[in-house]
């Protein structure tokens, strides 16, 4: 990760934590705090509540099977990271979580039927909902790569960022054991480290928008440029004239102009997530992590 992409990583979790110690306090929820300087708040949800989740979303999560499956996603780091519990913690307790963002947005009810939304990331009215989309992405072994898309929406691929430090990175020989991949990128163009494409996830999730015939978004905070010049040093090395125009980004912040008020308030409080050229809400910042 650069300097400038550990600073704005670290600055928006900063943020995040602070934030959601303030909302956790004055909702009244359970929870907890990882160990270490920078304590991320982690929710402890009961059977109708989950206070990293607007309740309305909760509720609808639970009574979706699929939806509900992802909620037992586990939590890498709980068993050095986070309290004993004699429930196991999950990756969308996290108040970090770019998933459970994503699912406070998408599974809100009615909100696919919002036609800003829909306009906004061009998708059809009634589009099916489906988190951890695996595509079957061919490789030159004539095998697949069936690694998760975070969601899919009719032919829309969406990979969601929020704290992440950045993309990933992958050998370059693996990148280039994918069946399409020179016909999709120029490689030579595409950014490399240490024997190692950058910015694996996105060629990726190009290569799957490819195969399917999808349109690809990244969703990301406007508080992360560094991101952002990631996702275009990529975009710009796709050879595909017509796949490149099916590829976009998106902020948090822009997709909060089309949603319904209760949780684009929602988002402003516990996210910081306003829209563009609105400063966010305040929050009762009540600790100094020392950055």
């Amino acid at each position: 990760m650069s300097p400038s992409g550990a600073y704005f990583a670290s600055h928006l979790r900063h943020e995040l934590c602070a934030r959601n110690h303030a909302y956790a306090i004055e909702k009244k929820l359970t929870y907890v705090e990882s160990f270490g300087v920078m304590p991320v708040i982690v929710y402890q949800p009961d059977e109708a509540r989950h206070g990293n989740f607007l309740d309305d979303t909760y509720v609808a999560i639970l009574g979706n099977p699929h939806w509900r499956r992802r909620l037992e996603k586990v939590h890498a780091q709980a068993r050095t990271s986070l309290p004993k519990s004699d429930r196991r913690w999950r990756e969308l307790d996290s108040c970090t979580s770019s998933d459970a963002l994503l699912m406070n947005v998408f599974c809100f009810p009615g909100v696919i039927g919002n036609s800003p939304l829909r306009s906004l990331l061009g998708i059809e009215d009634r589009t099916a909902i489906q988190f951890g989309f695996r595509a079957r992405v061919p490789l030159n072994s004539g095998l697949f790569d069936r690694t998760e898309v975070d969601l899919r929406l009719g032919d829309l691929l969406i990979e969601a960022k929020l704290t992440e430090s950045d993309f990933q990175a992958k050998e370059a020989e693996l990148v280039r054991g994918y069946r399409d991949f020179k016909e999709v990128f120029d490689p030579r163009a595409l950014p490399v480290a240490k024997g190692k494409f950058l910015s694996y996830q996105l060629i990726r999730n190009v290569l799957a928008a490819h195969t399917t015939k999808s349109s690809f978004c990244v969703l990301l905070d406007q508080r992360r440029p560094d991101l952002i010049e990631q996702w275009y040093a990529v975009m710009r090395c796709v050879r595909i004239a017509d796949l490149r125009v099916r590829c976009k980004v998106l902020t948090w912040q822009e997709l909060s102009e089309a949603l319904p008020d209760p949780l684009r308030k929602f988002l402003d409080r516990k996210y910081g997530i306003a829209r563009p050229r609105q400063a966010p809400a305040t929050a009762l910042i009540t600790r100094d992590f020392g950055l």
